[in-house]
């Protein structure tokens, strides 16, 4: 909901905060019963590492996780990853590993880009620890789990929390559905870091660290061998365009390709949109370009007019080492 994202309530968030102070509640409870000992959330043998977000929608989540994977390889440990597989068909049956030669339709957008760009083991499942024994039964030298979402998964218990947040911070402070926060913003305070994703004025949960969205070289959807840097892009193909966007925020993908200077038509499509051949037949622009999560659901469509724009996650020095250190426990000398 757009008014989300306004400071203050407006009339239609207004007549929605009672149901929000019911579902506030009910987290408030579910949360309670976990800390008690009446619920009690599974471990796993390895550590586990939860890249999450208190607020609907995307925050960046999947391209911090591709980062961290890097990073915890090059330090070398041996990462895989669980997600819920959110809009795949096979996240409500049992654990299901995403190859390369998955398709979206099966696995969910996200996780089958994490197993594309990370190369590491990906498991999804509504039930993430059954998906975190099922990767460990497959893959018994791995030795650290990253959760694609999952902060409020409690039935997995984790070693280190990270809430991403990024340029629209926490809209107007409310629970669901009132506003956009799956959990009430003191939540942050509780968790091991805080991530901001782009620049923000808005005021957030502090120590933060930042985190960048970098562009990289375009790529033909139909022939990924065939690449053109931003500037190339640009001159070739930067008049006669058409963005389609199926994120979270597609406003944010907007904004990139307006920095690196091309004029484009505006698409902008609900997160994890299931795009069809219909969805391109009706673009008129003889160059489309799309988010490297979206394009990834339209490969079977053969158009060749299709571009992506794949983005590499930077954060601040410090996090990969904070969980490094959180997951070992401190070194001494």
């Amino acid at each position: 909901m757009r008014d989300w994202w306004q400071p203050k309530l407006t009339p239609a968030t207004a007549l929605l905060l009672p149901v929000s102070w019911l579902y506030g509640l009910l987290v408030w409870a579910r949360r309670a019963l976990y800390r008690a000992g009446v619920l009690r959330g599974t471990r796993l043998p390895v550590p586990v590492v939860v890249v999450g977000n208190l607020t609907v929608g995307g925050t960046g989540k999947t391209p911090l996780v591709i980062a961290l994977v890097q990073a915890l390889r090059e330090a070398g440990r041996r990462p895989g990853v669980i997600s819920r597989g959110h809009g795949g068909s096979a996240s409500a049956g049992a654990p299901f590993e995403v190859h390369e030669s998955s398709t979206a339709a099966q696995s969910g957008d996200e996780p089958l880009l994490i197993r594309r760009r990370a190369g590491c083991p990906v498991f999804v499942s509504r039930d993430r620890p059954a998906a975190g024994a099922a990767l460990l039964a497959a893959y018994p030298q791995t030795d650290v789990i990253v959760t694609d979402d999952g902060l409020q998964h409690h039935a997995l218990a984790r070693d280190f929390e990270i809430a991403l947040f990024d340029a629209r911070g926490a809209g107007n402070g409310r629970l669901l559905p009132a506003g956009p926060l799956r959990e009430p913003l003191a939540r942050a305070a509780s968790v091991d870091a805080r991530v901001v994703n782009g620049e923000t004025a808005l005021p957030l949960p502090q120590p933060a660290w930042h985190m960048m969205l970098v562009a990289q070289d375009f790529y033909l959807l139909a022939d990924p061998a065939v690449r053109l840097n931003p500037a190339d892009f640009a001159r070739q193909h930067g008049a006669r365009l058409a963005a389609l966007a199926g994120i979270g925020s597609p406003a944010r993908f907007f904004a990139t390709l307006k920095e690196l200077g091309l004029h484009f038509s505006e698409h902008p499509y609900p997160d994890h949109h299931g795009f069809s051949a219909a969805d391109l037949q009706a673009i008129a622009e003889p160059v489309i370009v799309m988010t490297e999560k979206d394009a990834i659901k339209c490969a079977q469509f053969g158009d060749a007019r299709i571009w992506v724009l794949p983005v590499t996650a930077r954060v601040e020095p410090g996090l990969l080492d904070a969980i490094l250190e959180k997951i070992r426990g401190p070194q001494t000398a």
